[in-house]
């Protein structure tokens, strides 16, 4: 990678109470995590004002990122940056040093929806009453600072200790969108996708809405409401 491109995904750090990070802060405790751009650890801090505290560091090497994920990683930065919600995942922490990008968020002990979906198959109208009220705050509040989220779906949803929910995963999020202008990019995942993103006649923020729709209907079901033979097919049934 040459070096106008690892400028590219500089990313500007992130300090938690002005209190500056890097990766001799913390200690490794397992791996979270990993993927061909890097890993995610679980993490204790044993320097600072937060010394003890638990976290998630997602560590991602420049040299192996694409395009899309340099992207997808400045996108997740400058969004969180400035993001304090009860139910959006905080970015306390982000540094860097010349190979690796590093992201220190917060450590979710319940796990995932999906996990939680796929033991339990459907949940009860209360539950998914209590996780839809959630959702529904964490994505107008991402609205009304003009941000359209893009890839709700149970694996970006993520439980803490007492079963709160915080999203996560803002790479494919779009900013400076509100009731007037309109994004055409055509992403997130086919099942969850408005009509309007498959047709790329230009979406916004009611798109999210769409698949908070499909979310519901899955926790309540136990099977998503368009599901074709191929992602072809699943546009299609979406379309009608």
């Amino acid at each position: 990678l040459q070096t106008d491109s690892l400028a590219e995904i500089d990313i500007s750090e992130v300090r938690k109470c002005g209190e500056k990070a890097d990766a001799r802060q913390f200690e490794l405790l397992k791996v979270l995590g990993q993927g061909s751009f890097g890993k995610v650890f679980l993490v204790r801090k044993i320097r600072g004002r937060d010394t003890g505290q638990i976290y998630a560091m997602k560590v991602l090497k420049k040299a192996t990122l694409k395009v899309r994920d340099r992207l997808r990683t400045k996108m997740e930065r400058n969004i969180l940056a400035h993001i304090s919600h009860p139910f959006i995942v905080k970015l306390h922490y982000a540094f860097q040093t010349e190979g690796k990008l590093y992201l220190i968020l917060d450590f979710l002990r319940g796990g995932d929806l999906f996990t939680r979906l796929s033991k339990e198959v459907m949940f009860t109208e209360e539950d998914v009453k209590f996780y839809l009220a959630e959702l529904t705050l964490a994505l107008e509040h991402l609205h009304s600072l003009g941000i359209v989220y893009r890839d709700l779906k149970p694996e970006n949803i993520l439980l803490d200790a007492d079963g709160h929910i915080k999203v996560t995963d803002f790479g494919l999020s779009k900013e400076s969108i509100d009731s007037e202008k309109k994004t055409y990019s055509f992403c997130g995942t086919i099942e969850y996708m408005a009509p309007e993103v498959i047709n790329r006649r230009g979406h916004s923020c009611a798109a999210d809405f769409w698949s908070l729709g499909v979310l519901m209907f899955e926790m309540l079901t136990g099977h998503l409401p368009f599901q074709g033979r191929d992602r072809k097919d699943t546009m299609t049934q979406i379309l009608k």
